[in-house]
């Protein structure tokens, strides 16, 4: 469970205009013989973001300004919509019951945590999905038969079902979510060019893990 956390997204239609993505953290030393070692440091990737691009008006400044405001700078963690990866599928595909494997049944479990998994071939990345958005498509199908004998905690991102699936039985999903973030900075530096003009330079926003 978040803490320090306010249950709201920020301005969607200004985050689309976002640049950024994950970012992983990996050490790599040259050896005397000019060879590297690599190694991996974070488990998990952590994403960044900078919002100045999807200001585009006065209107659209204010809103940030308010957001920035009400959550303290950095205080208070956030929801934010990664229009790159906010679909348990591809962005431009429809959700689908069966488009992430989140577990499989042993008869007694009967929670389940949603995953979206990266790869397939070589080294799959498993990421936990915290902050489902129920309000949009919500699918779970107990092999390939969708069910809805199931609640899910839209700050955990964990599946309960009503009576545990049984031996075997594998249990997928289709969802959207978003990102938990909060501001990477406490200073917002506001350029109003004209009164119906205006922008901030940098709106850092990071992922809270």
């Amino acid at each position: 469970m978040l803490t320090e956390f306010h249950d709201t997204r920020f301005p969607p239609d200004i985050s689309l205009g976002a640049k950024g993505g994950p970012e992983r953290k990996t050490q790599i030393v040259i050896r005397g013989n000019g060879r590297e070692n690599r190694n991996q440091q974070w488990a998990d990737s952590r994403r960044r973001y900078n919002a100045a691009k999807g200001v585009r008006s006065v209107n659209d400044l204010y809103q940030v300004i308010a957001f920035f405001e009400e959550r303290r700078g950095r205080m208070f963690a956030f929801r934010w919509k990664d229009w790159s990866d906010y679909k348990s599928c591809a962005p431009g595909d429809q959700i689908s019951a069966a488009d992430q494997i989140i577990g499989v049944g042993d008869g007694a479990q009967t929670q389940f945590q949603l995953i979206k998994t990266y790869g397939a071939a070589f080294a799959p990345y498993a990421r936990s999905i915290t902050l489902p958005d129920l309000e949009a498509d919500h699918l779970v199908a107990l092999d390939g038969v969708m069910t809805a004998g199931f609640e899910t905690d839209p700050l955990t991102g964990v599946v309960t079902f009503e009576n545990a699936p049984d031996v075997g039985v594998q249990v997928t999903a289709g969802f959207q979510f978003d990102v938990p973030a909060r501001f990477d900075s406490d200073i917002l530096e506001v350029s109003l060019a004209a009164h119906t003009l205006g922008s901030v330079p940098n709106i850092p926003v990071v992922e809270v893990l």
